[in-house]
């Protein structure tokens, strides 16, 4: 019997134009009454998360930014700080890169120095809380996560010069095409799902899981019912158990509906 369902937001849950399946209200209102309990994760953060699902927000666990924070019920299960030392090392070591932009991610919001349109678009595709900082030196949070806008391309660009900079002390993720993060080494999607399965005496086999990127590779090996996406790269489907079909296609709703609810 699955008990929790945990899913990906950009390429798994959300179409390509980044909006929920028409039917989702409906068919987390039956998951939800079936005490079934639904887990958002995703590299956005917690604000974004609770107002994308301000309907069930307070039905729902909030893995956010890849899993450096985790909240149910507007109360803090997880986090995973980056001390301001290392915060500052990670940006100053990011502006020598060309083509980024930085967002540092705190509990309390989002900090940017930069407003070109681009890059504020994409902000706040991500982003629900953010502020715009004269300099993110000066910022004051607890940090989970340094996020890099690459406009020229993460996996080739500052992923190449990130990696073997801070691979060995930091995860060091390529999130998305135009996106790097960078948490601590005991912060990803898996960690905090075991924290989430744990604290609600839930094991793997009674777990769902969605993804279609590498920073869902840790939270699909958490779960039996495993699903990546058909538009999930190769390299993530060799981690899933099952295959879902693609986000434009509705993928997990179709799943969840054959095999959780038992609908045609």
């Amino acid at each position: 019997m699955i008990k929790l369902i945990a899913s990906d937001m950009d390429g798994t849950l959300l179409n390509s134009k980044g909006n929920l399946p028409e039917d989702f209200d409906k068919v987390a209102d039956k998951l939800i009454n079936k005490g079934v309990v639904l887990v958002a994760a995703s590299g956005r953060q917690y604000y974004t998360l609770k107002n994308t699902f301000s309907n069930i927000k307070d039905d729902m666990v909030f893995l956010a930014e890849n899993g450096a924070y985790v909240v149910y019920k507007n109360k803090e299960l997880y986090s995973s700080i980056i001390s301001k030392e290392e915060v500052i090392k990670i940006i100053e070591s990011s502006r020598k890169i060309p083509g980024v932009d930085i967002v540092l991610c705190g509990k309390n919001g989002a900090y940017i120095e930069n407003t070109e349109e681009r890059f504020l678009t994409e902000v706040k595709k991500y982003y629900h809380k953010y502020e715009v900082v004269e300099s993110l030196l000066e910022a004051k949070d607890d940090f989970v996560k340094v996020s890099l806008f690459d406009s020229l391309g993460a996996a080739e660009n500052s992923n190449k010069v990130m990696n073997p900079l801070w691979g060995e002390k930091f995860k060091v993720t390529v999130s998305g095409e135009d996106w790097l993060d960078l948490i601590n080494k005991d912060a990803n999607k898996g960690n905090s799902l075991k924290v989430i399965q744990k604290l609600l005496n839930i094991d793997k086999n009674e777990t769902m899981v969605f993804g279609d990127y590498f920073n869902d590779v840790e939270m699909l090996q958490e779960a039996y019912h495993s699903y990546a996406m058909m538009n999930a790269p190769e390299g993530v489907k060799k981690h899933s158990r099952f295959l879902a079909k693609t986000n434009d296609e509705d993928g997990v709703m179709r799943v969840i509906k054959e095999k959780v609810l038992k609908e045609a």
